[in-house]
């Protein structure tokens, strides 16, 4: 599976019964709790990547990358446009790519 994959099953999961998905339940508490929940993801596996448990990181990392398609799907952030975006930040070091940015 790749994320452009998850990605279509998350907004495909957007209008579905909330009581039949996780996905469908999340995006009907609206992204506030999207992005609530992404940041929880985000701190787990901050404190697996510290405590260096390979396993449990590669589970968390899961976690995070799915409850942020899923942060972006309850704003209409298509991945396409984070891919992009990504693209166009490969063409110069991360140095000046953050040199670039407005303060």
């Amino acid at each position: 599976m790749t994320l452009d994959d998850l990605y279509a099953t998350i907004l495909a999961r957007k209008d579905a019964d909330p009581t039949s998905s996780w996905t469908a339940q999340l995006l009907a508490k609206g992204p506030e709790k999207c992005a609530e929940k992404f940041g929880e993801e985000a701190v787990e596996a901050i404190i697996e990547a510290v405590k260096g448990d390979r396993d449990a990181l590669t589970g968390e990392a899961a976690d995070v990358l799915y409850h942020l398609l899923v942060m972006l799907a309850a704003r209409d952030v298509p991945l396409s446009d984070v891919l992009k975006t990504l693209a166009a930040r490969q063409s110069q070091s991360g140095i000046a790519e953050k040199a670039s940015r407005a303060p």
